[in-house]
């Protein structure tokens, strides 16, 4: 262990500030339990003391979280857990001397937009499917629950709706579970599709007033619809967005790349170890890498386990179970 260290951080917005330490210090005391750190706050100052190096990580994490107060990004459970790992990461990798820069730069010049918040990339994969999604019609985003691949998307097709650049949004998703036979579940259309299309739901909510979804899923510019309905339709003026793509047939997954209109983009998102198309039926999804690989403006971007920014506990989760996954591929080669 090194040795211990007392360091005091001074804000100059006590706004901010209020903000940053959260109700009753809730913040200040979970990154306190994450590292190890003692955290008090007097007037507008934050003493720091305990391990020296968990104290650079604290600083650093601290600091970072301030700048993104500054561009109005709410703090909550998951930026905190991404602050401590974004810090700890570049830390742990020999940038000590230039991370205070490289901290309160990330994602400054990469940013969407929306009604309730301005969203930032929060790892070089993300920046660069963000950067995809800006400079591209098609859009594959490939990897595992966490990465913020749907969530990105939706930010994304939000801020073009607000621009102006588009006239709707269509959501979709295969429903695998109901066998496509969406007559044995009961209510309308939206409602028999409304569990699939639920984490598309939670984003809008996030990102526009409640009034507003509701309003613009009413007037149909934000449409729902099951991947078995868009056959026939040519999808002009929109922003598509097809979630959980590996469990779409290859042939329902040029259907849906061919509805492709005018003045139109589309995200396609997928993790290819969900799949839960009956054995022997090839995913949409892989069948589109090997097909569409080579052809120039459709970028497919890779995540990995380190790119999960939900609670880190997921990312040991998915680790796991990558790890199982290959020693159970390994034993039985």
């Amino acid at each position: 262990m090194s040795a211990s260290q007392s360091r005091v951080i001074e804000f100059s917005d006590n706004h901010l500030l209020a903000l940053l330490v959260g109700p009753q210090d809730r913040n200040l005391q979970y990154i306190e339990e994450a590292l190890g750190v003692i955290m008090s706050l007097r007037g507008n100052c934050i003493t720091l003391e305990g391990d020296s190096i968990q104290v650079v990580y604290a600083e650093k994490a601290v600091l970072y979280l301030y700048e993104q107060l500054k561009k109005r990004q709410s703090i909550g459970i998951s930026e905190l857990d991404h602050a401590l790992q974004l810090t700890i990461r570049q830390v742990t990798a020999n940038q000590s001397d230039d991370s205070d820069s490289m901290l309160l730069d990330q994602g400054s010049e990469i940013s969407i937009v929306t009604k309730r918040r301005i969203v930032f990339p929060r790892n070089p994969h993300q920046t660069d499917y963000v950067q995809a999604m800006q400079a591209n019609e098609l859009v594959f985003g490939i990897g595992p629950a966490g990465t913020g691949k749907t969530y990105l998307a939706v930010a994304q097709a939000v801020s073009l709706l607000l621009e102006g650049k588009i006239d709707r949004i269509i959501l979709s998703r295969p429903a695998v579970e109901a066998g496509e036979r969406l007559g044995f579940l009961p209510g309308d259309l939206k409602e028999k599709v409304d569990p699939y299309l639920r984490p598309l739901y939670d984003a809008l909510h996030d990102l526009l007033p409640a009034e507003q979804v509701i309003k613009h899923l009413s007037s149909g510019v934000i449409e729902v619809a099951p991947l078995a309905f868009m056959r026939g339709r040519t999808l002009s003026h929109a922003f598509v967005i097809l979630d959980e793509a590996q469990n779409a047939t290859a042939m329902q997954m040029k259907m849906l790349l061919t509805r492709l209109g005018p003045h139109s983009r589309m995200v396609v998102n997928g993790d290819l170890t969900q799949i839960d198309l009956p054995g022997g039926v090839m995913s949409g999804l892989r069948h589109a890498m090997q097909v569409l690989h080579a052809v120039s403006d459709i970028p497919f971007i890779v995540f990995d386990d380190n790119d999960v920014v939900r609670h880190p506990l997921v990312a040991k989760i998915v680790k796991a179970y990558n790890a199982y996954d290959q020693k159970g591929n390994e034993s039985r080669g």
